[in-house]
């Protein structure tokens, strides 16, 4: 399958591609612990995390609701963003005993896995099609496993490689890292959570009240960056439920807290004890850094969740060049 895919990813209309390689459908290359090193020293892993840092610095004190630009692939991504969520609505959860894991998501994923490329395909011009295959299955592989019927942050990962693919093909420009966070990803977690709640997803490979969330980790990140020199507003301040109803829709970090709390029931500090604790810490330039180094050694340096993540031409697996 693979094979006949990566040839047609070298189709005769691909006179200049953008970028050097020829494109190749990901396949996972992390398969045992000792491989760790290999994902650490990767172009990929240099990419990921430029890609995340870059938005990082993107947002900082800025605003949800600030003036930014939105590109026509912007609006694509979007619009691709609403069929998903429209499909959900089209696929209502089926009765069964177990409470947990609705069978009615892999309905829901069938569709997506058939539909991938040619959703992917609206937002790759002409010249460049033959990276469709390739950046579809990151998009594939963003949206929870259909065999679990779980989320976690690994499908989080793949959704900001499948943004960061994009970006390398040239679809999308530095000038839409406001847009892509804002308006995009902001938009991935209204469906991812729509998915969750609809379909009562399992977290994937939660570690429960010791990790910051059961789903997300990114929007914690980027959102701690819009707070950086916050006139008023201070960590220990999204913890008190009526500054997160007042400024929500302008902070998504506080957008994630609202989450937590319309899931979560009991004390903040015993449903999240993590992010109870960020809470004291001074600054939200702390927490942001704080926040950074998690992410490395809590999802990025855990072969639990980097065991599934694919390599291709654009995210490689070959050592970063010195």
């Amino acid at each position: 399958m693979a094979e006949t895919e990566q040839q047609s990813g070298s189709s005769p209309e691909d006179d200049t591609p953008p970028i050097p390689a020829n494109f190749m459908v990901p396949k996972k290359e992390i398969s045992m612990v000792p491989d760790m090193g290999k994902w650490k020293r990767s172009q990929a892993y240099a990419d990921y995390m430029g890609f995340v840092l870059t938005l990082n610095e993107g947002v900082k004190g800025k605003k949800l609701t600030c003036e930014y630009k939105v590109s026509e692939t912007i609006e694509k991504l979007l619009s691709l963003l609403n069929t998903l969520d429209q499909w959900i609505d089209e696929t209502p959860p089926v009765d069964q005993p177990s409470r947990f894991g609705n069978k009615a998501y892999r309905s829901w994923y069938a569709k997506l896995d058939q539909e991938a490329e040619a959703l992917v395909s609206t937002l790759i011009p002409e010249d460049r099609r033959g990276a469709v295959p390739e950046v579809a299955v990151y998009l594939k592989e963003a949206v929870g496993n259909s065999t679990r019927i779980d989320y976690g942050t690994g499908h989080e990962a793949a959704f900001a490689a499948f943004l960061c693919c994009l970006c390398k093909i040239g679809v999308l420009r530095v000038d839409d890292q406001l847009a892509i966070i804002f308006k995009v990803f902001d938009r991935y977690l209204w469906v991812m959570r729509k998915l969750q709640k609809t379909y009562r997803m399992e977290p994937a490979g939660s570690q429960g009240v010791w990790g910051l969330d059961d789903f997300q980790f990114l929007p914690f990140i980027w959102g701690s960056s819009q707070f950086v020199d916050h006139p008023t507003l201070e960590p220990r301040h999204f913890v008190d439920e009526k500054v997160v109803n007042e400024n929500h829709k302008d902070y998504m970090f506080l957008e994630c807290i609202k989450f937590i709390n319309e899931m979560k029931t009991g004390p903040f500090a015993e449903h999240s004890n993590q992010l109870w604790n960020i809470s004291a810490v001074p600054t939200w330039s702390k927490v942001n850094q704080g926040l950074i180094r998690m992410y490395k050694a809590e999802c990025l340096e855990k072969f639990p969740v980097i065991q599934h993540f694919k390599f291709g031409s654009l995210l490689s697996i070959q050592p970063v060049k010195s």
